[in-house]
């Protein structure tokens, strides 16, 4: 088997572990076909951005496993793990994938519930009468 590089990429609630070899473009999410896995046309571009951004898209077939969160949280976790991978396999692709802001963890997560409020800020209705 040819030689895998690794990166773990985290969005949201998300956590993807990602590998990848060198071979024909294939990428697979928890084993099935991303774009089956992912269902929307957006995230499957997002998915694929950090490859098409260094002309590297036929060139890595990537494997993915995800847990947590929801469809698009993993999309970004997969991203950012496919940039963490790449910089393993090479690191002089550091100032391009920084460029383009791949390896940047988005941090946001949902706020928590506070007592004495409906949702995280959100009060309960207020009723004069």
């Amino acid at each position: 088997m040819a030689e895998s590089n690794y990166g773990t990429g985290r969005r949201k609630c998300a956590i993807a572990r990602v590998w990848i070899t060198q071979g024909e473009g294939n990428i697979s999410i928890n084993g099935r076909d991303f774009k089956e896995y992912l269902g929307r046309p957006v995230l499957e571009i997002l998915v694929k951005s950090p490859l098409v951004a260094l002309q590297m898209d036929g060139r890595f077939d990537v494997k993915a496993t995800c847990k947590g969160g929801g469809m698009a949280g993993q999309a970004g976790a997969v991203r950012l793990g496919i940039s963490r991978a790449l910089l393993q396999y090479d690191e002089t692709l550091r100032k391009e994938l920084r460029g383009h802001g791949f390896l940047t963890r988005d941090s946001r997560v949902k706020e928590r519930k506070k007592y004495g409020r409906k949702k995280a800020r959100r009060g309960f209705q207020f009723v004069k009468r």
